[in-house]
């Protein structure tokens, strides 16, 4: 069986550090290889690049911008009206993962209009998303990037999110049609949306271009108290030959050094 990887999400864990720049040591210090993030575009792109290659880790994945977040947006991918504002900012995460040699990009799908009902929305909304993603496999192809969809869970996170279950991406991934856009599981909002984890890992696998993980339904360590039994998750997806990166996008009950126990225990148990 392969070992698993893991990768630090730098939007949710070492934020005792204020910089990015210095989250990317503290990673490193902790152990990480691969680091990962929502959002770094307030800071300038070889700045990260020269404290990245101080740090000396992998940048695995960041998001598409999330768009006005003061007038309610968080992302734009399957927002209609919005198609240049979405290709402005894939332009910029394209600028970004090729500065940080990243090699994927979370396209952010964005939430329902408010004001309007998700049902009447749906089919607009699922039409502009197909054809974004379609731009955006066009793109990122040629730049070697590889595009992730997400569903974030609607019971906890956001109501208005508008992808929000893996049967949904799946659906939608099969009218894009192109290797270069694959599934990104959050175990946490999977197991919120559907729990049924084995069968939906089983069911998709084909499907993942990059997992994370955080427990339910706090949202904290895979060790803390909750609702997914981590270890048996580990286990199945390093006998199903998982070959990519898992993201720990959790919130931290104490310092963020305090909490990886888990997976210092991961490490020395399969070194």
């Amino acid at each position: 069986m392969s070992r698993l990887k893991f990768s630090a999400n730098l939007s949710w864990l070492f934020t005792e550090r204020p910089e990015f720049t210095q989250r990317l040591q503290g990673a490193a210090a902790a152990g990480f290889r691969a680091v990962e993030a929502a959002w770094l575009y307030d800071a300038d792109p070889l700045a990260l690049q020269e404290a990245q290659r101080q740090a000396g880790v992998e940048v695995v994945l960041i998001n598409t911008p999330p768009g006005d977040v003061d007038n309610g947006d968080l992302g734009l991918g399957a927002v209609p009206g919005r198609q240049v504002d979405f290709r402005r900012g894939l332009e910029l995460a394209v600028k970004y993962a090729k500065a940080l040699d990243c090699s994927r990009i979370h396209l952010m799908a964005g939430r329902v209009p408010a004001g309007r009902d998700r049902a009447a929305a749906s089919e607009e909304m699922e039409a502009t998303f197909v054809e974004n993603l379609k731009y955006a496999a066009g793109v990122l192809s040629k730049e070697g990037i590889l595009g992730l969809l997400e569903p974030i869970n609607t019971r906890i996170t956001d109501p208005r999110y508008f992808l929000n279950t893996p049967h949904q991406a799946a659906a939608i991934l099969q009218k894009v049609g192109h290797p270069n856009i694959k599934l990104q599981m959050d175990i946490f909002h999977w197991q919120i949306m559907d729990g049924n984890l084995t069968q939906n890992i089983k069911t998709y696998f084909p499907l993942l271009g990059h997992i994370q993980i955080a427990q339910v339904p706090h949202r904290n360590e895979p060790d803390s108290p909750g609702e997914v039994n981590f270890p048996y998750v580990f286990n199945l997806l390093e006998e199903m030959g998982y070959q990519g990166y898992i993201g720990c996008e959790y919130r931290p009950l104490g310092a963020t050094e305090e909490g990886l126990g888990w997976l210092q225990d991961y490490w020395k148990d399969n070194k």
